[in-house]
């Protein structure tokens, strides 16, 4: 008989700890975020989606070369000598054109290396987390401002300026005759 009251005695104690638990989050204030509607605020150096400033890239695929996983393309064809394509915003000139340059954020790992490198900073990490896709494909961004038709323009212009410039270096050189010294003729008589 007395087991049978320590018995409920435990029962009641035990729910009457639950209940304290319960009584005491009842009362403060509710911290769910209802999350479609509002988002969570990101520290500052949060690591997420990255993003090109095309306007200041120079493409010396520093971020390329430093990627782990092989996820950013770049390609870029010089430019002519007579050809000024501006400057960056720290003033940097630019000398390539950058006819591609594409990330894949399906092979991205999120670590951050490619930004540093960078010494124009126009590769950067942006606080948006939400770019679920249901085609992978879609994952894949080109951040490349030049459309196809500019593109084969750059190109067929740098293999012209390339095949002159071999020209130049293939072609003989002309012969230059030595200067005849009137006085050096006649000693040799």
């Amino acid at each position: 008989m007395k087991k049978y009251f320590i018995d409920i005695f435990k029962a009641i104690w035990t729910v009457l700890i639950g209940m304290k638990i319960t009584f005491k989050h009842l009362f403060v204030p509710a911290v769910t975020i209802q999350y479609p509607d509002v988002k969570l605020n990101l520290p500052e150096r949060a690591r997420n989606r990255l993003y090109v400033n095309m306007d200041d890239c120079i493409g010396c695929l520093q971020c390329s070369n430093a990627c782990p996983v092989d996820c950013i393309e770049i390609e870029t064809v010089k430019s002519l000598p007579t050809e000024d394509l501006g400057l960056t915003s720290k003033g940097t000139k630019k000398r390539l054109y950058v006819t591609k340059f594409t990330i894949d954020i399906a092979k991205c790992c999120y670590c951050g290396l490619c930004v540093p490198p960078c010494p124009t900073e126009c590769i950067f990490m942006t606080d948006k987390y939400e770019f679920s896709e249901y085609n992978r494909r879609d994952l894949i961004y080109n951040f490349s401002t030049m459309t196809e038709q500019e593109i084969a323009e750059v190109k067929a212009r740098a293999a012209e300026a390339e095949k002159e410039a071999a020209a130049k270096k293939a072609a003989p050189k002309p012969a230059t005759a030595t200067p005849t010294n009137p006085e050096t003729k006649k000693s040799e008589n």
